[in-house]
């Protein structure tokens, strides 16, 4: 129970800190290819992108214990599951959200244009970099803070992410009453309009800009 427990903390940390660097990362890319400041934070508070975060700890379940394995073993592994769990995350993301955050329909090799063969090939790339090389970093670092402290941390950040989405979710579901002409109703309603509008999440979730 015990060892779980650690686990499951240990798993949190790595789903926030790959979240935000994932943030960073699309920041930047979008700045280099585009010219322009995307937020592509899944949530209105914060800079994390969840879908680097669910990356990371799926490529941890699913590689940690190959991590001494081949190279070829590790990359066809990250191969498969990376591209379904992109084809999965894709296909939520449209329905939860209503939004379109990536579009391969013009790449070769794709799948409802959801996974294409070019990124399934970083898929694999990239699970022999984490659990090769990041995983162990990370990892050696957590170890370093005291129980308490480690606990007490991944918690308060649970509630944060936890409240961020509560948030997220209704200012979707407001910003979609917003769009059909549908006026607020209260002051928090008000205030997402004011806040977390269309045009705000649209900058979030949609990648097709003019």
């Amino acid at each position: 129970m015990v060892k779980n427990m650690k686990k499951a903390y240990k798993l949190i940390y790595i789903f926030i800190i790959s979240s935000i660097i994932g943030y960073f990362i699309e920041l930047i890319w979008t700045w280099l290819t585009k010219r322009i400041f995307v937020n592509h934070s899944a949530v209105v508070i914060g800079p994390f992108n969840f879908a680097y975060g669910i990356c990371a700890v799926v490529l941890t379940l699913l590689l940690e214990k190959y991590k001494d394995e081949s190279y070829l073993k590790i990359f066809i592994l990250s191969f498969v599951g990376g591209s379904i769990l992109e084809y999965i995350m894709s296909l939520g993301m449209e329905v939860v959200l209503g939004f379109t955050a990536w579009d391969y329909s013009n790449r070769f090799l794709n799948i409802n244009g959801r996974i294409c063969l070019l990124y399934s090939i970083f898929w694999g790339l990239l699970g022999i970099l984490w659990i090769k090389i990041l995983y162990p970093k990370i990892d050696e670092i957590l170890n370093k803070f005291s129980k308490k402290a480690y606990k007490i941390v991944a918690n308060c950040l649970v509630i944060f992410l936890v409240f961020d989405i509560v948030l997220t979710v209704g200012a979707v579901s407001r910003a979609h009453d917003a769009d059909k002409g549908i006026k607020p109703r209260n002051g928090y309603e008000r205030f997402l309009d004011n806040t977390f509008n269309s045009k705000y999440l649209k900058n979030m979730y949609n990648n097709n800009w003019e």
